[in-house]
Order: C-alpha cells, then sequence, then structure tokens
C-alpha cells in the first residue's frame, strides 16, 4: 500500500485527488493540509511514501515546504511530487532543485497521476512530456557556462549513456530497453551514479545531465 499526504489550499482540488488515488486498490491518502507549513507537519506526523504537493499556498509555499522535508533526515524516505498548474520554467526548476522527484501539471489524465505516484513511491523520477520541455527551454536560455563537467569526466561510456537516458526520463526499465541490459543492471549503473556524483536522487542526476551537456536542448 503506497500512503500518500495531499497538500493543497483548495478543498476541492484535495477531494478530487483523493478520489482519483483511493480509486485503486494499492493507493492510500492517509492525511491532507491546506498550506505548506502545515504539510510539513503532516508529513514528519505520518511519515508517509508520497506526498502531493502544490506550489503556491498560504504561509509557506510548495517549494519551500519540499525544501524542509528533503532536509529531513527522519524523512529521507518521503518522496514529494510536485503537482500545480503552473508550468512557469523557474518553477520546474525550482522544485527539481528543491528535492522534487517528480513535477506534474494538474490537467493530467487520472491513470498517469495514479502511474506517477507509483513511480516516485518506487524511487523513481518523474517528469511529465510538458514539463520536460520546459526544463530543456530553461537550459537553453540560460547564459551561464554549464556547470558539473568536471564531476562527470571519470564516468565510463556506459555511465555517461544511463546518465543521458536519465536525463531524456526514462525509468530504470527503459533503459534497460535502450542498452540492451537486464532491468537488475540499470538499477545497479543508477545507484552508481548515485554514489559517483553525489546526487540526492534520480532528479538532481537529471538536472546534472542537462547542465553538462549529456542531455542538449
Amino acid at each position: 500500500m503506497i500512503r500518500i499526504v495531499l497538500v493543497d489550499d483548495q478543498e476541492l482540488v484535495r477531494a478530487g485527488l483523493r478520489s482519483l488515488a483511493e480509486s485503486e486498490d494499492d493507493i492510500e491518502v492517509v492525511g491532507e493540509a491546506a498550506d505548506g507549513r502545515s504539510g510539513v507537519s503532516r508529513v514528519r506526523e505520518l511519515r508517509p511514501d508520497v506526498v502531493l504537493m502544490d506550489v503556491r499556498m498560504p504561509r509557506l509555499d510548495g517549494l519551500a515546504a519540499t525544501r524542509e522535508i528533503v532536509a529531513d533526515p527522519a524523512l529521507a524516505d518521503v518522496r514529494v511530487l510536485i503537482l500545480t498548474t503552473f508550468d512557469e520554467d523557474e518553477h520546474v526548476f525550482e522544485a527539481i532543485r528543491s528535492g522534487a522527484a517528480g513535477y506534474l501539471l494538474k490537467d493530467v489524465a487520472p491513470a498517469e497521476l495514479r502511474r506517477a505516484v507509483r513511480v516516485v513511491a518506487a524511487g523513481e523520477a518523474l517528469l511529465d512530456p510538458g514539463v520536460t520541455a520546459a526544463v530543456l527551454r530553461a537550459v537553453a536560455a540560460s547564459p551561464a557556462p554549464r556547470s558539473g563537467a568536471d564531476r562527470i569526466a571519470g564516468l565510463t561510456e556506459r555511465e555517461r549513456e544511463v546518465l543521458q537516458h536519465l536525463g531524456r526520463g526514462l525509468t530504470n526499465d527503459e533503459i534497460a530497453r535502450e542498452l540492451y541490459l537486464s532491468p537488475a543492471t540499470a538499477r545497479t549503473y543508477v545507484s552508481r551514479l548515485l554514489a559517483r556524483l553525489g546526487a540526492r536522487d534520480r532528479a538532481a542526476l537529471v538536472i546534472l545531465a542537462y547542465e553538462t551537456g549529456l542531455v542538449r536542448p
């Protein structure tokens, strides 16, 4: 059972999300909050697997709330999935840098929302296609030089290939199919990249792939 907490300042939205999420037997909504500050408190109290987090809320916005959750060692197993109506490029980048495991727009199909919850709960990073495009636009528009090139200098050719596919948003199984690897081997490569690059999670690897130019707009 995947336990989730809903954090959104609109009661109607929370009711809709609860209905969509709990229409499947493997997902349970264990708590709700109407602002970021209350959301952090509920997450610390309930220790869910996944938090569905809105961006713009009173008292504490979703990005700041995400940073607090990610920074708390006691919540290391909690994954934050940003779910919002806002697709501005700066929100996408900031959400990922804040430690969010995924970013979806609220017009996502119900089945895709449930899939996203499962993917994030399993430890994968997830961006919907529209969000991936926003990340690419932000990278293309940035005048700053690419950073982190020295961090990937020691990677093997295969590790670079895996990092490229991570940057494209592929899951472990999809990477395995692309590179003709077993799923277990793909998972091993991803775990190795996380350790070698000192990355907090898969989303951090996605950003690194863009910033170093392994994935180009």
